[in-house]
């Protein structure tokens, strides 16, 4: 773009569009030609900038923010100058409307990606605005006229990606109206056009239905409207650190969110495990417009204070060779004091049969992604007995991390064997387990009013507080809980296992081992998962929502 030959040539390439479009060169005046020129030449460039951005290392926080600020800089340019000289492109160059949407939903993708690299919240509010504008202006509206599939498609693309972003900020009476909207444009596409693409797009609206329903509370206003409710922090989510709780003062820096499950519901590379994981390590998002300046072009001190959000890698069934590279860079940018957090959501893997020996490579432990197909749908077995399973991520594996605190969360069939770990290093390291099994005959899918709702989420809130006295005032808890536990994130995550364990375990249903969520290193059952006080709590909170039936009343002694 520097070359001295550059204008030359754009002048060139605007001639020819406004030759195009119905002008004559010696009639158009040198102004007019120039804005043409100038407009090629941005769009140009920030179509290459663009294309530029799927270069970049997914992994690593510093080296993509240059080269994001300079494509943001592009596209803002751009939108100002088509705003600005619109009647002279409309008549000189024949600009479209659905180009300028196509310039818009660029710059909405910028913003959602830019919201992946920093995890920060508000930048998904700003996707927003952009691919709303898109919408309310009817941008794309005259793309079904031309007989042009192609510019289809990047319609329907755009309504994926809007789905997407309303479904990342909880504005589900959003989504449904552009899932609607994008089953009747698909169902004109496959009309209109012979396309291969039918079973796809088709797939696309499966997808985001199964993604809809598979809330299983639903909370209704008075006229049964649907609240909106959400999983990410907000000011009262976690329990305050009250005068006299000992605890860490690490930090939750980074996160790796890994989904490898086969057959579960998702949307686009989100499960539906990613999506609410990734939804309790942020923050409620606020306006950007009062709080940041341009992308990429912040100054560290300009951030609002406590507004940080811990920094995510979201792999969508990674290879091992992939999950290793994204953790082993995550590792090395951890800042001191800081904590990284592995969350595992994969098929469990199970060892062939009885090994000589107990290490960490003996127990199995979650899939990681391969070419070859997974047998029965939830284990994989090896077909040489010999050799342990390749694609297997086992907890010796994450041993050479221990070496910094390490917060893991293992959600499998096979989570148990990420009990057989051993501190090598005298870090801070936990790992919560889910159960393996859960009963065939439990229901999860409820419908309930605001009113109560809201009192059974200030009872809760009075439980976590609770629980964080009882995690807090153990005598003979390991250390690392209490390391962790300053973290505002891991303090709710904490307190959340422990009531669900709690929960799990006085539940009539729940009788094996195997439904009980398991941590290492282990809790002391007695000053938490089992202490009188929080199960009296819990039988209170079951009263309130009239279930208590469906609990023992005795827990203690059915032990």
């Amino acid at each position: 773009f520097e070359s001295t030959e550059q204008p030359k040539t754009w002048t060139e390439f605007a001639l020819k569009q406004i030759m195009s479009s119905g002008g004559a060169e010696d009639d158009i005046p040198q102004a007019e030609r120039k804005t043409v020129t100038d407009f090629c030449y941005l769009l140009d460039k920030s179509k290459q900038l663009f294309n530029g951005l799927r270069d970049l290392p997914q992994y690593g926080q510093k080296q993509w923010q240059s080269y994001f600020g300079r494509t943001f800089d592009v596209y803002t340019k751009l939108w100002k100058f088509q705003q600005q000289h619109r009647q002279v492109l409309d008549n000189r160059y024949g600009l479209k409307r659905w180009q300028i949407g196509e310039i818009a939903s660029k710059i909405g993708q910028l913003y959602y990606h830019y919201y992946l690299r920093t995890s920060e919240t508000s930048y998904l509010n700003e996707a927003f605005s952009f691919y709303s504008a898109i919408r309310q202006r009817s941008y794309y509206s005259q793309v079904n006229k031309e007989d042009r599939p192609e510019l289809v498609v990047k319609k329907l693309r755009y309504y994926a990606r809007f789905i997407v972003v309303c479904l990342l900020l909880n504005k589900m009476d959003v989504v449904k109206d552009l899932v609607k909207e994008l089953s009747d444009e698909i169902e004109d596409y496959t009309h209109r056009f012979n396309t291969e693409d039918q079973v796809e797009w088709n797939l696309v609206l499966q997808e985001v239905a199964a993604f809809i329903e598979a809330d299983p509370v639903m909370v209704l206003n008075d006229d049964n409207t649907i609240v909106i409710t959400s999983n990410r922090l907000s000011e009262t989510g976690a329990p305050l650190l009250e005068q006299g709780m000992i605890v860490g003062q690490l930090a939750l820096a980074d996160a790796l969110i890994i989904g490898n499950c086969n057959n579960q519901v998702k949307f686009s590379e989100l499960t539906i495990d990613m999506f609410r994981m990734l939804q309790a390590l942020e923050r409620e998002p606020m306006n950007l417009a009062s709080q940041m300046n341009k992308p990429g072009m912040q100054e560290s001190t300009e951030k609002p204070a406590r507004r940080e959000n811990p920094h995510k890698y979201l792999l969508y069934k990674p290879t091992f060779s992939q999950l290793y590279t994204f953790l082993a860079a995550s590792f090395k940018e951890l800042p001191a004091n800081s904590v990284l957090l592995i969350y595992l959501s994969a098929t469990g893997v199970f060892p062939s049969g009885r090994s000589d020996s107990e290490g960490p490579y003996d127990f199995g432990g979650v899939l990681t992604n391969s070419n070859r197909d997974v047998i029965n749908g939830d284990a994989i077995h090896k077909r040489n007995q010999s050799y342990k399973e390749m694609h297997c991520l086992h907890p010796g594996d994450l041993y050479p991390f221990t070496r910094k605190p390490l917060f893991i969360i293992v959600d499998s069939s096979n989570s148990v064997a990420y009990k057989n770990f051993t501190n090598l290093f005298g870090q801070p390291l936990v790992c919560l387990l889910s159960p393996t099994a859960y009963p065939k005959a439990l229901q999860d899918q409820s419908h309930m009013r605001r009113g109560l709702w809201e009192k059974c989420q200030d009872y809760l809130r009075k439980i976590n507080r609770d629980i964080a006295q009882l995690l807090t005032h153990s005598r003979s808890i390991d250390h690392s809980f209490l390391q962790f536990f300053g973290d505002e994130f891991l303090r709710l995550l904490l307190t959340r296992f422990i009531f669900c364990s709690a929960t799990m375990r006085m539940h009539k249903i729940f009788r094996e081992t195997r439904n009980y969520p398991e941590s290492y290193p282990q809790l002391p059952r007695d000053e938490t998962v089992e202490n009188p006080h929080l199960q009296k709590h819990i039988l209170e909170l079951a009263s309130i929502l009239d279930v208590r039936n469906v609990f023992l009343e005795n827990t203690l002694d059915d032990y």
